[in-house]
């Protein structure tokens, strides 16, 4: 039975209190079975109401008569609606027992309880997104800033939709030329030339790999930066954490070892979203749970994006200092030098410590000086492409499509490698069949991510991720 022959609901509203929850329905029974547990005391029928309208009255339960809850039951009609089938969404009062009652019912009358994921599947299946603008759903249920939502709604806009089927478009193009020349060798087809061919190919698979390298920083903004601050014991990585989020989050006391394990936050810089991972000190200990707190660290150090080594500048350089600079020396990383309030130790801390790191400030997290700068410095040490502030400290859009999913940089890698391969045949003068092979290789490989080509493997890891009800 194909999956849009069946009715699906679900309660599609975080479960607990509130003002209203939905039940929502979606497929060619929806009204039929909103209709048979709803009761309009005018005397209202849901099938006879126009498409996009409300209306009020009671969910009730046949078999024993009684109300379950004061509504006011959606009714969409299919194309027009987010699943482009039918689609009825009941409003409940928002607590748990009147939403699974509801639920129960609409079960009762026919209805599947929908998987995670499912209604946007739908939405997918019936042509209503492609695959990548299906993806940016859940990118928009997660954003955490708002150039993160920026994004997503870019791409659910068809952003990233448009420039796939531009590059595809441009392969076909170059791969209905080969194939010509196969097919008709002997008719009076103008042969393209070998360098052109070849040049074309090398020109799309730069705007696949352009797009590609994006992905570097997308991911930064659909998933946020990993930034882990290291440091020997009481160096003030703890009060750096505290003045970084404006709040006492991590516990600061004059004893080393206070901090055994990793303390994780987000923060919103200028629109990038960063989880911040405050770390044990990292030094010689024969403290069993210290010990622990530090293997962690060096852990942290090894999945961050960056490193915030911060080192006391109050005192002269030591050499558990050295040893952590020494951790993050093949990483991007800051150097902090703290206690900017105190007399500095380290004169010229260039000279000392440029060989780890380009970066280094002094800032005071009991004053806030340099905080501001060291929040410009993640930022700028990790952004790729060239992107201006707004007038609202944002980022603007100026630097074209991000591709913020590994599934599509996946993908793109593999249809510039297919390319690549079509242009090194054509320039060792192999048989055309090989070099449309590969071209419609890249072809594909370019069509997964927006569904134009998918398996029921790929389908099923998408729409795991989603929550019920979406």
């Amino acid at each position: 039975m194909d999956v849009t022959d069946d009715t699906i609901a679900a309660i599609s509203t975080p479960l607990g209190e509130g003002g209203i929850g939905i039940v929502r329905l979606s497929g060619p029974d929806a009204l039929g079975i909103a209709e048979r547990i709803f009761r309009s005391p005018k005397g209202r029928r849901l099938g006879s109401v126009k498409s996009h309208t409300v209306t009020y009255g009671h969910i009730v339960d046949a078999a024993t008569g009684t109300a379950v809850d004061e509504v006011l039951v959606t009714v969409m009609r299919a194309p027009h609606t987010y699943t482009a089938e039918d689609v009825a969404e009941i409003n409940c009062h928002g607590g748990v027992l009147p939403l699974r009652r509801v639920l129960e019912l609409v079960l009762r009358h026919g209805a599947r309880l929908a998987e995670p994921g499912e209604f946007t599947k739908r939405a997918f299946l019936n042509g209503r997104l492609d695959l990548s603008q299906a993806e940016a759903v859940i990118d928009l249920i997660r954003a955490r800033t708002d150039e993160s939502r920026d994004l997503a709604l870019a791409q659910l806009s068809g952003g990233l939709s448009e420039e796939i089927t531009a590059l595809r478009d441009a392969i076909a193009s170059l791969c209905a030329q080969v194939e010509a020349q196969i097919d008709f060798p002997e008719d009076e087809i103008e042969p393209a030339s070998e360098d052109l061919l070849v040049e074309e190919a090398g020109r799309i698979g730069q705007d696949i790999s352009r797009l590609s390298r994006s992905f570097e920083e997308g991911r930064f903004f659909r998933e946020g930066l990993r930034v882990a601050i290291v440091g020997r014991p009481n160096v003030g990585k703890s009060s750096l954490l505290n003045a970084l989020l404006r709040r006492d989050r991590a516990i600061v006391t004059d004893t080393p070892g206070t901090t055994r394990d990793i303390l994780e936050e987000y923060l919103n810089l200028n629109g990038l979203p960063v989880r911040i991972m405050d770390t044990a000190g990292i030094r010689e200990t024969h403290e069993m749970a210290e010990q622990e707190g530090v293997i962690r660290s060096l852990k942290a150090i090894d999945d961050a994006d960056l490193a915030i080594a911060v080192i006391d500048g109050s005192v002269p350089l030591h050499d558990e200092d050295r040893e952590v600079l020494e951790k993050i020396r093949e990483k991007k990383s800051i150097v902090a030098l703290s206690k900017s309030d105190l007399p500095a130790a380290m004169p010229d801390p260039g000279t000392l410590l440029g060989d780890y790191s380009l970066n280094i400030l002094r800032l005071s997290a009991k004053t806030g000086a340099g905080l501001d700068h060291l929040k410009d410095l993640i930022v700028n040490t990790m952004l790729i492409r060239s992107r201006q502030p707004r007038s609202s400290g944002h980022f603007d859009e100026g630097g074209g499509i991000i591709v913020t999913n590994v599934r599509h940089r996946t993908a793109l890698d593999s249809s510039a490698e297919a390319l690549k391969r079509a242009a090194d045949a054509l320039r060792s003068h192999q048989p055309l069949e090989i070099v449309a092979i590969e071209m419609r290789d890249a072809l594909e490989r370019l069509g997964e991510i927006v569904g134009a080509v998918s398996t029921e493997d790929i389908l099923g890891r998408i729409f795991s991720e989603f929550c019920i009800g979406k």
